[in-house]
């Protein structure tokens, strides 16, 4: 627009910053090698930081770097989420064109967000899930940009940066692996008050490995000469070296200010203040472009050429020839790739914008909202909302400010910026009572229309709760939680009145829809900070919605109830309460509540013994259809079902579900709800005996980016099942310790301190210490294991039982014995036995009892052993085998020396194989003792062997030793075709096998079907 402006001010010659250089350049090489790496450039205002950018850009530029460079704002930035990045986004959209829009295919609704040049935004559930997915997909987008050529991303003023913006470069920082990006950010250390933001940020940031702190000095005398001689165009008297010197002190913006006043001989001299030396470089202007420089330091840190020319009310030749003159005086800049202008420095801007009279700003910040309102086109469209609710709300107009203050939070929250959308909605409380009753209601219903918030009530919708709402979620999707509660409290006291100390609130008074719906988000809000288990919230909740007509509030009322009774007090009523819910779901609409309340209905329906039922429901809301509103949902549901399946024992086909659940997790750029269902796979894995198999799935979940603390704490626990049974006990403790944070607190659920007591017990029982077994047990189910708990219930009475089992002869464990047995007795009464794992799992229990009695538990081990033997669990198989092999050597008789023979050596091949070495140490002392033989003597005919496989395994191996395909093998099991696949799968690892043939032909080879 201005063609070429040079400026006599500025020195034409890069000065020093060798070594930082240096630095610089060695980054760009290791990212050019495919190391990310990312530099902090930080130094006082005017030191010289933008310049050595520029001239690092250049020189990157040069090598054939792809640069994209976006700056923080100085002013507005909680309006202006994600702004550098989505500057940076849109520079490289103009360089890459066309390859961009590939990189981004697919996923233009959720990246829009950040760029809104791609399409409309995403509309749907605007949760925390929506936000990781963001993130995410912004570092694949960097990745493949970054794949075949260096990326250079710059982020300068990171002082002024947002806190998405922040959150956002953390996740990237910690997410890049292995592309060619170089991330640079700038920032002014003079800036950095000890309560700012950026502090802890930066050293979280020098932590990682990838991340390099710079920080500039001023310059020394030498290099101010070597300054001043490039701006003077000869080396500067020594004289005023000296004076240039000591006023300066080495800060480069001011060598540059102080020379300009020399050299134009300024009236007076050098300045006592610098921003008197500022402000006297604009008074020497021409009037009309003081005006125009002052207009434009108001309007921000850029202003666009057709918003200033609307406000300064110039015609565009006569502001060209005006802005020209700004430049050429080292006032204004224009930006580079951007009809907008911007001062040279931000110093320049704040000393111009604080010359103002508080009168002038205003007024000067009237005119731009009018501009804007009048002429929308004027900003780009994601800035709008934001700059309005600057402009207004610096007018001091709170009328005019409040709408649009309440339009950027709307706009922030569909763009994922939560914490942003919280400080607008702060603001726009404190607005509030200044603005006339009538506006604020239509404020907030336009709002509430453009997805400020939930809808509560639409009879209500406009008052001073729905703001409260509005700041109550935003709060608490920004993590402000604390602040959250207090405003949920407020509200509540409004709606039902000021309780007294000794009673409960009154019932909603006379609006009792809203105050459920408060007192569904302080139920969310007391669990997670562990104040409360939620019960007391959500009953109160569910008291106010009795009676009323249904409603969206009603369903999530009855949603959240439904789930808190599956987890703690499963049974009839929390049964009843689920078939409501999803009945009130369909009624109201509430699609995506109603998939997480059919959810807690299929676990309740399969609780209640009928278990195909319950997995049809649950397979039904995996097969929903994925929307931008439901996705967390219905991936978490893979996770879910694949668990249900997990608990009954059907461990094939709870990893053909977990393994779709992942790949479509992956696919959709949720990377933690990938590792939770991750967890889920290893756990059925470790099952069917396919250990290193789960050690890969763990190590690929803990391996993904912006994983939360409660998915690592679930894979740590997988871990240390692993450890455990493989005897690796200091491991298991260390697993154990990493996990100890994410279930526990005040209230932990059952599902959660079942499993940790099961472990101690594990622990303690290897330890030998069967006094502590007995007080853990005591402690965990001296009340009985709640109901709905029998998957985790199991496994930890089996552990006790064994312990006493493997206890008896032992001196100290023979006072309390009797007791012991007896608790573990009780513990059993009432834990269903309906699926065949259950059974499996009962009968290995009662028969560890009557050994610990002295009593004959071959029978019961040998119902075991065929229990265990209908089952896809080769460890749980093994494990009974080498019991009942016990239970016969004990008991003597005919034959009963040759089937443990064959027991021993069947379990001692699984053990082996799988490298369960406390099993396998187990079985060679038993098998030593009795004087067996592990190994087959010469000559001597050998069993059919097991080689793993499980019962399920070997039938399906004879029928693919038969020709069948995969679906003819699912239709005669009664299985899916995709389960027989995935057995086909586990019998070519165990065999080694390299295909159907081999496979079989390894089958005949070994007699594996001889009878």
């Amino acid at each position: 627009m201005l063609g070429t402006v040079q400026s006599s001010h500025i020195s034409p010659v890069f000065v020093g910053r060798s070594a930082e250089l240096t630095a610089l350049g060695e980054a760009l090489s290791r990212a050019d090698a495919g190391e990310p790496r990312a530099l902090f450039v930080g130094g006082e205002a005017g030191v010289g930081k933008t310049r050595l950018i520029q001239e690092f850009l250049g020189r990157a530029a040069a090598g054939g770097a792809v640069v994209a460079l976006g700056g923080c704002v100085e002013v507005g930035a909680d309006a202006l989420p994600y702004h550098p990045v989505s500057t940076a986004l849109r520079s490289l959209r103009r360089q890459l064109g066309a390859e961009l829009d590939a990189a981004v295919a697919g996923q233009e609704g959720e990246l829009a967000r950040l760029l809104p040049e791609l399409g409309e935004m995403d509309r749907g559930r605007l949760e925390t899930d929506g936000r990781a997915r963001l993130f995410e997909l912004t570092v694949r987008l960097l990745e493949r940009l970054a794949a075949d050529r260096t990326l250079v991303l710059v982020l300068e003023d990171l002082h002024w940066a947002d806190r998405s913006t922040r959150e956002l470069l953390s996740y990237l920082l910690r997410a890049l692996t292995d592309s060619r990006l170089l991330i640079v950010a700038t920032y002014r250390v003079d800036d950095l008050h000890r309560r700012h933001p950026l502090r802890p940020a930066l050293a979280e940031y020098e932590r990682l490995h990838t991340v390099t702190r710079l920080e500039l000095l001023r310059f020394d005398r030498a290099e101010v000469r070597r300054q001043l001689a490039a701006i003077r165009g000869e080396a500067p008297p020594e004289q005023v070296l000296d004076r240039i010197f000591d006023r300066s002190e080495g800060n480069a913006f001011f060598v540059e200010e102080l020379a300009c006043s020399i050299l134009e001989g300024s009236p007076g001299g050098i300045s006592d203040s610098l921003r008197d030396l500022l402000l006297v470089r604009v008074e020497a202007l021409p009037d009309e472009v003081q005006r125009v420089v002052r207009i434009a330091a108001e309007g921000g840190s850029e202003v666009e050429f057709p918003l200033l020319a609307t406000v300064t009310g110039l015609a565009e030749d006569e502001l060209i020839a005006t802005l020209r003159t700004a430049v050429a005086a080292a006032v204004l800049q224009p930006c580079a790739e951007d009809e907008s202008f911007r001062f040279r420095h931000a110093l320049m801007r704040e000393a111009v914008a604080g010359d103002l009279l508080p009168s002038e700003r205003s007024r000067l910040s009237r005119r731009y909202a009018e501009a804007l309102e009048s002429d929308p086109s004027l900003v780009r469209s994601e800035e709008r909302a934001g700059r309005l609710a600057g402009y207004w709300f610096d007018a001091r107009d709170p009328a005019r400010a409040l709408p649009a203050v309440i339009a950027a939070a709307a706009a922030a929250r569909g763009r994922h910026a939560f914490a942003e959308q919280h400080q607008l909605l702060e603001r726009a409380l404190e607005l509030w009572d200044d603005t006339p009753e009538e506006l604020r209601r239509r404020t907030m219903r336009q709002g509430v229309d453009d997805g400020l918030c939930p809808a509560i009530s639409p009879d209500t919708a406009g008052d001073f709760v729905d703001l409260l709402a509005a700041i109550t979620v935003a709060a608490r999707l920004a993590g402000e939680r604390e602040r959250a509660l207090a405003i949920c409290k407020r509200a509540l006291r409004k709606l039902e009145g000021a309780p007294s100390p000794s009673s409960r609130p009154r019932p909603g008074e006379g609006d009792p829809l809203r105050a459920a719906w408060f007192w569904t988000e302080r139920h969310r809000l007391m669990r997670a900070l562990s104040r409360s288990d939620g019960w007391d919230e959500i009953g109160h909740a569910q008291e106010l919605v009795k009676g009323l007509p249904p409603s969206v509030v009603h369903a999530e009322v009855l949603t959240n109830a439904a789930y808190w009774y599956a987890v703690h007090q499963p049974g009839p009523t929390a049964l009843e309460i689920a078939q409501q819910a999803v009945e009130l779901c369909r009624l109201t609409g509430a699609e995506t509540t109603g998939l997480a309340a059919q959810h807690t209905l299929a676990w309740l329906i399969m609780d209640s013994g009928d278990l195909e039922a319950g997995l049809e429901l649950a397979r039904d809301v995996c097969a929903s259809e994925l929307a931008p509103d439901n996705t967390d949902v219905v991936l978490r549901g893979y996770g879910n079902l694949s668990t249900a399946l997990h608990g009954i024992g059907r461990f094939a086909e709870a990893v053909e579900v977990a393994e779709e659940g992942t790949a479509l997790a992956e696919r959709h750029g949720l990377p933690d709800i990938a590792s939770f269902v991750d967890g889920n796979l290893a756990e059925s894995l470790a099952q069917l005996g396919r250990w290193a198999d789960a050690d890969a799935v763990l190590d690929r979940a803990l391996g993904r980016r912006g994983v939360s603390a409660r998915t690592r704490g679930q894979v740590a626990e997988q871990r240390a099942e692993l450890a455990l049974v493989r005897g690796v006990y200091d491991d298991t403790r260390r697993f154990l310790a990493e996990s100890a944070g994410w279930p526990t607190g005040p209230y932990p659920e059952p599902q959660h301190t079942l499993t940790v007591a099961k472990f101690a017990i594990a622990l303690a029982a290897a330890d030998g210490r069967i006094l502590d077994v007995r007080s853990l047990l005591e402690a965990e189910v001296g009340e009985g294991i709640p109901s709905g708990h029998q998957r985790y219930g199991w496994p930890l009475l089996y552990e006790a039982a064994a312990a006493e089992a493997r206890a008896r002869g032992l001196a100290v464990s023979e006072v309390g014995r009797e007791a012991a047995v007896e608790r573990i007795r009780k513990g059993m009464a009432g834990q269903p036995q309906s699926a065949p794992l259950w059974a499996a799992q009962a009968l290995m229990v009662e028969a560890e009892l009557l050994t610990a009695e002295g009593r004959d538990a071959t029978a019961r081990w040998t119902e075991a052993v065929t229990a265990a033997e209908q089952l896809e669990a080769p460890m749980l198989l093994a494990t009974a085998r080498s019991r009942l092999a016990e239970a016969l050597i004990v008991q003597g008789g005919d034959g009963s020396r040759e089937a443990a023979g064959e027991l021993l050596r069947q379990a001692e091949a699984v053990a082996r194989e799988v490298g369960a070495a406390p099993l396998e140490t187990e079985i060679t002392v038993l098998a030593g003792r009795a004087r067996i033989p592990l190994r087959q003597a010469e000559g001597e005919a050998a069993p059919p062997p097991a080689l793993g496989l499980t019962v399920r395994e070997r039938d399906v191996l004879r029928l693919v030793a038969a020709g069948r395909s995969n679906r003819q093998i699912a239709e005669e099991l009664f299985i899916s075709p995709k389960t027989a696949s995935v057995h086909v799968s586990n019998i070519l690892a165990k065999l080694g096998a390299s295909g159907r043939g081999e496979a079989a032909a390894i089958a005949h080879r070994l007699g594996v079907f001889d009878e």
